[in-house]
């Protein structure tokens, strides 16, 4: 589409459905190539339809991002393999509604490595593979904002400001990137449920508009259609 940046190849880690799968399309659908990663492609009826539609600019990889040993071997998998653009999108909403000190020990420890550690870990990995100044991007949330913090959800708004932290950090460390922490607005997926401002085409179509935009070294906070958070 001429109206879009010049393409380039996006690993997205999480495309299994919701957002992820609708950023594939996306960005398939702009001539991108795009490697998806789920933890069982093989139950991904979505990504095996992409695949049927562009055989060859789409790659799917198995990986589960909480498993180094899975991150390790995807490295080793892409070998020769150099991306524009690492978007993390995959995360998990659980104990909505229950308080810090009733949460099972394990449970918190699950979402903080899903939600914050285990992305930045991954970046860590791939990075190898990403062009020089090419960006990397992490799914927040704008509920990872202390300074918007309106209450409830303690658990997730707590991983997603510890991966705010941890990119602010990674950004610090590997100056010539990009680094964008994008929160995709309320959204109607299984995480967001049915009563979500927004749907997916919305949401997705804004964040590869902001992804493709030219971006400076350093670390961004954004939402959907590119306005600064608050951190």
């Amino acid at each position: 589409m001429s109206d879009h940046p010049p393409t380039g190849t996006i690993l997205l880690a999480g495309a299994s459905r919701g957002l992820g799968l609708g950023l594939a399309e996306t960005f398939l659908s702009r001539g991108w190539h795009v490697i998806a990663t789920a933890r069982t492609p093989e139950k991904s009826r979505g990504l095996a339809a992409l695949l049927d539609a562009h055989p060859s600019r789409l790659r799917i990889e198995t990986l589960d991002i909480t498993d180094p040993t899975s991150a390790t071997t995807l490295a080793e998998r892409l070998h020769g393999v150099s991306i524009d653009v690492l978007f993390v999108v995959a995360g998990v909403l659980t104990h909505q509604n229950t308080p810090v000190q009733a949460l099972p020990a394990a449970d918190v420890a699950e979402t903080f490595v899903t939600n914050a550690t285990a992305p930045v870990a991954l970046a860590e990995i791939l990075l190898p593979h990403v062009k020089h100044a090419g960006t990397v991007a992490f799914m927040t949330s704008i509920l990872g904002s202390i300074g918007l913090n309106s209450g409830g959800y303690d658990l997730y708004r707590a991983s997603k400001a510890a991966l705010n932290m941890l990119a602010s950090c990674f950004a610090l460390r590997h100056t010539a990137h990009p680094v964008l922490l994008l929160h995709p607005g309320w959204v109607r997926t299984e995480m967001g449920g049915p009563g979500a401002a927004i749907d997916v085409e919305t949401s997705v179509t804004g964040l590869a508009d902001v992804i493709t935009r030219e971006h400076r070294a350093g670390v961004d906070y954004l939402d959907y259609t590119g306005k600064h958070l608050a951190w």
